[in-house]
């Protein structure tokens, strides 16, 4: 067994560890799920030569700038509040209370604050996201202000259930300078009469929901009056199970694949389809399939490169996945960036006129011992040479670590 499948059977037993307390859970069988598997692996192959983002992101027509900047790393999320006044049965995390507005474990008391760590680390965009931001419309409007105040040329966007949603709360979002508006239909039994309220007011309107498998012939049909309502754009991400949705998705006859985290089959073919459907009808919006595969690799990677330029980390130190690699001349090392406003060994501060954070710098598994062969590999990575997955284990841990993964696995 080469090193790539010692891995994907290492994450699947990973994900059958952490989930055994539930016995109900469909694990993708090989034998009994071919006929699901031919059709996903037909779908993905359709679609991989229209894929964004080293083929991770297959697309129709176009994407937002909102996703442009999240592909591109240069993203930042604040969660106005943990508090939602929906109750959908896909959601990954309880989201019962109101707290600090917060980021990558960050909290934010003022939205001063906020705007001074979005300006100092150099992001490109910002989304407001939840918990539900109309819960607390307000707070939701001072900080997108104190944003669009400090970077007045940052694209801004705004995730919402839409129950809350009325014209004049879109009107004062976009007089504050909203970009982009997203909304989840599927937590209002995909009603798009709240979208109404959008439309000619906030300049970029966007659908993204899960694709939930039984539900892709109604939003096919609906994807008619998406576009009357002034629906730009609709993306679609990939149902994933988690220790708090579980007893709601266990209900459902999906089946899952025990990846990084597991995820559900099913759903990836359903926004394959509906992306088909759209191509095959020439229909004037844009869909992606946001897959879990691109959020996993590219969001990590791209918020590592942002800490790494705010200390001014070399760029031919940093590899495409964003760690840090160093070589002596015994060994290779590879590091790992994240941040915090706590002090700690091997942390390198970053000041602000506001507020102080710590880059952390911390060794990212073990020190490997340089050979000729992986010396010779670095080298190939150098000169900037197409490098296919290497199967020897030593190498694939280098390469796991240098690149970000190509497309969608084979099943």
């Amino acid at each position: 067994m080469d090193a790539f499948a010692l891995y994907l059977n290492d994450l699947m037993n990973k994900s059958r560890h952490e989930f055994a307390g539930f016995n109900d859970i469909n694990w993708l069988n090989y034998y009994r799920d071919l006929s699901l598997i031919e059709e996903r692996n037909c779908l993905v192959e359709e679609y991989s030569k229209h894929a964004l983002f080293k083929k991770t992101k297959p697309f129709y027509n176009t994407i937002s700038p909102g996703c442009e900047i999240c592909g591109a790393g240069k993203w930042s999320c604040l969660f106005i509040t943990n508090k939602c006044n929906a109750n959908c049965f896909y959601c990954p995390a309880e989201q019962k209370y109101d707290e600090i507005p917060s980021t990558q474990s960050l909290d934010f008391e003022s939205a001063e604050m906020y705007a001074d760590y979005v300006n100092t680390f150099g992001f490109k965009g910002v989304s407001f996201s939840g918990g539900e931001p109309l819960l607390f419309f307000d707070r939701t409007l001072e900080y997108l202000k104190a944003v669009r105040q400090r970077l007045p040329d940052i694209y801004i966007w705004m995730y919402t259930n839409g129950i809350l949603a009325d014209a004049d709360k879109m009107q004062k979002l976009a007089d504050a300078g909203l970009n982009e508006i997203r909304f989840d239909i599927g937590a209002i039994d995909y009603s798009i009469e709240k979208i109404k309220a959008a439309k000619d007011i906030i300049p970029n309107i966007t659908i993204e929901i899960p694709a939930v498998p039984e539900k892709t012939e109604r939003i096919i049909k609906l994807l008619p009056d998406m576009i009357e309502v002034g629906v730009t754009n609709l993306n679609l991400h990939q149902l994933r199970l988690t220790n708090y949705n579980a007893p709601k998705l266990l209900k459902h006859n999906y089946t899952y694949i025990g990846y990084e985290r597991p995820i559900v089959l099913e759903s990836e073919i359903a926004a394959l389809k509906i992306l088909n459907h759209a191509k095959k009808h020439h229909l004037p919006i844009g869909i992606n399939y946001c897959s879990f595969a691109f959020k996993n690799r590219f969001q990590k990677a791209g918020f590592r490169k942002i800490l790494a330029d705010a200390i001014n980390i070399p760029q031919n130190q940093l590899t495409e996945n964003g760690f840090v690699r160093e070589i002596t001349d015994e060994f290779l090392t590879y590091k790992n960036l994240s941040i915090s406003r706590e002090f700690s060994k091997n942390a390198v501060l970053v000041e602000t006129g506001l507020q102080k954070f710590y880059v952390k710098i911390e060794q990212s598994g073990q020190r490997i011992k340089l050979s000729e062969e992986i010396k010779s590999f670095l080298n190939n990575i150098a000169l900037d040479q197409e490098i296919p997955m290497p199967q020897e284990l030593r190498l694939f841990e280098i390469y796991r670590k240098e690149f970000i993964e190509s497309g969608l696995r084979e099943l």
